[in-house]
């Protein structure tokens, strides 16, 4: 929340929609059909007149949230659902320090302290930092109107005439990882996040200390005006040994219980996920391996261990009836593919959420949705009139969403580009594909930018069959250059690059193709240098940033009314919309916050 025509070899069933131009040739200057005669005169007339000090600063602030009138319940409470997640047991377990003097001595205790530490001497982190300024709840202060003043706008500003439709929902982001810290404190056990991180890379030990200042940090967002907060559990906050049949940690039902009592106590509406890339340590049989390539993803996610799929679920199945009453919006998985590291780890997402999906709506009976959230950086083809590039953008997009989305949300199998590339998928049979079919309520999306993709000129299907091609596994070329030789875009600081259009035609492509309603879920621009500027209102003046959400949220509004695509909700942030100062944790708002919540409340029909 603070501060990716030739003969073609493989035959494929692809989903083609029609979708906007991609490159339209053009003569001459930019056409401005705005500009009539009446307002373009053949001559200017001069003259002197006298001077004056005329422009004023118009002074406005955010409008902060109001209190709740009307509390929803979406479920029944933990009371009357703990029947389905029986013989839970619960426990406490302190924090872990590797300088600590004084050892635990329940060593019997296959769940004790001793047990619970032993965890983290397993982990081995590196230069570990044990607590940050805080060690308990901070209490929430009002933030002073004199920080809500919006910043002066830019020149040139949306122009599009839309407004959102009723029930469009915006809000911000963020996930445990990058903003919790608190690492080893109220019993949380070590995760994946902490030992993936080598070297001089961040680490998330302290981070932004939100597990100490979440009150403050949803103080900061309502008063900002926003309506919805999501944000990740940690699994190993709830069940530190990971496994049915092993204790609750109960400061961390009550940490999650606090933290969405007081989102709806401020007027707002949590969105949670479940995982979060924070996989539990317990399922990597050498920590050795947590750093090897995986085959599918970037990252050994764990998902393939032959536990994970029945543990997810029993983990899922407690975090669902201890606070699905007061939530309407679930996640399983956060970009699963990016942490599958081959095909069993796929076959583990896959039926663990439809699991979670059907015991959430039919044992549960939760009138909220419940869905999963994906990763592609949308493949353009680099020439949209080459038959070649065009059927490797579709192969790039396919292996990336048609994995998932074929069997979860139209009961169909794997895509072709992922069953020809991964040989150890495991198949899926009718049975399987009927239970599937259906178990995401929303397509939930992270378009941060664009790709141009083209086929590689020995051919996909020579590098699908070939693991170590360095291609492989979408085995086609991507590239930020289009025909004309000009960056796709303005570059952010990383992989992003600014292409709101893009988004649209991805929009378009989502929906069209797999039928149900998009959530976009994250999108975010880095901006260059940002962090190497010594003052501070130089980087909370981030214009860049700015231009990239009100354009991308252009984009979202004409998608909706000029393509018809159904988007019930968008939630944003990453990359920073606040700076933090590591060392006194303060927080502070960046320009782009102010101007995209304005854009959206200026757009919203409730809001006139």
């Amino acid at each position: 929340m603070y501060s990716s025509a030739t003969t073609i070899l493989l035959t494929a069933s692809f989903a083609f929609v029609n979708t906007q131009q991609i490159y339209i040739p053009a003569r001459g200057p930019t056409i401005r059909p705005f500009c009539s005669a009446t307002h373009a005169p053949s001559e200017p007339k001069y003259r002197f007149s006298s001077f004056s000090f005329t422009l004023n600063e118009s002074v406005r602030t955010a409008t902060s949230i109001p209190a709740p009138t009307i509390t929803s319940t979406f479920a029944l409470p933990y009371g009357s659902l703990s029947h389905l997640v029986p013989d839970l047991s619960t426990t406490t377990w302190g924090s872990w320090n590797p300088n600590d003097i004084a050892t635990a001595t329940d060593v019997d205790n296959p769940y004790g302290t001793a047990a619970w530490s032993a965890l983290w001497v397993r982990a081995n982190l590196t230069n570990f930092t044990a607590t940050g300024i805080y060690t308990t709840t901070v209490s929430p202060t009002p933030v002073p109107s004199s920080e809500l003043v919006l910043p002066p706008p830019d020149y040139f500003e949306p122009t599009d005439c839309y407004n959102f439709p009723e029930g469009f929902m915006f809000g911000v982001a963020g996930s445990a990882a990058q903003i919790e810290g608190a690492i080893a404190q109220e019993g949380r056990a070590p995760t994946l996040m902490e030992v993936l991180e080598t070297g001089s890379n961040a680490r998330d030990y302290i981070t932004n200390e939100n597990y100490y200042l979440y009150k403050q940090d949803i103080e900061r967002i309502a008063s900002m005006g926003v309506k919805y907060y999501s944000f990740s559990v940690v699994w190993t906050r709830i069940l530190p040994f990971a496994l049915p049949g092993t204790p609750v940690n109960q400061a961390g039902v009550d940490h999650y219980n606090d933290l969405i009592n007081f989102v709806l106590e401020k007027g707002m509406t949590p969105i949670v996920t479940l995982l979060h890339f924070d996989t539990l340590l317990q399922f990597f049989a050498n920590l050795s391996t947590v750093h090897d390539d995986a085959l599918v993803g970037y990252v050994n996610g764990g998902y393939q261990n032959s536990t994970f799929e029945d543990a997810f679920v029993h983990y899922g199945k407690v975090v669902l009836t201890h606070y699905a009453d007061r939530v309407p919006l679930w996640i399983s998985f956060n970009e699963p593919l990016i942490y599958s590291d081959n095909g069993k780890s796929i076959n583990s997402v896959v039926k663990a959420h439809a699991r979670l999906w059907h015991f959430y709506h039919e044992e549960l009976d939760g009138s909220g949705r419940f869905g999963i959230k994906l990763n592609d950086n949308f493949g353009v083809p680099r020439d949209p009139k080459n038959a070649s590039d065009v059927f490797a953008a579709n192969w790039f997009n396919e292996f990336q969403l048609a994995t998932f989305c074929n069997p979860l949300l139209l009961g169909i199998d794997y895509s072709t580009s992922y069953k020809a590339t991964i040989l150890d998928y495991v198949p899926l049979n009718t049975s399987d594909l009927v239970y599937l079919k259906g178990t995401a309520d929303f397509l939930g999306i992270d378009p941060y930018t664009a790709t141009v993709v083209s086929a590689p000129s020995y051919g996909i299907a020579s590098c699908a069959a070939n693991s170590s091609d360095p291609l492989f596994p979408y085995c086609v070329n991507q590239s930020a250059i289009t025909t004309n030789g000009w960056n796709i875009g303005y570059r952010s600081y990383s992989y992003v690059y600014l292409t709101p259009t893009y988004l649209r035609e991805y929009l378009n492509y989502l929906y069209n193709t797999w039928r149900t309603p998009v959530f976009v879920t994250e999108f975010g621009f880095p901006v260059f240098g940002e962090a190497d500027k010594a003052v501070i209102e130089d980087m909370l003046f981030d214009t860049p940033r700015s231009i990239y959400y009100l354009s991308f949220m252009s984009e979202i509004l004409k998608s909706i009314w000029e393509d018809g695509v159904h988007e019930f909700s968008d939630y944003d942030t990453r990359f920073g919309l606040q700076t933090v100062n590591r060392t006194s944790q303060e927080r502070r708002y960046k320009k782009s916050f102010f101007d995209l919540v304005d854009f959206v409340k200026a757009r919203m029909p409730d809001e006139k």
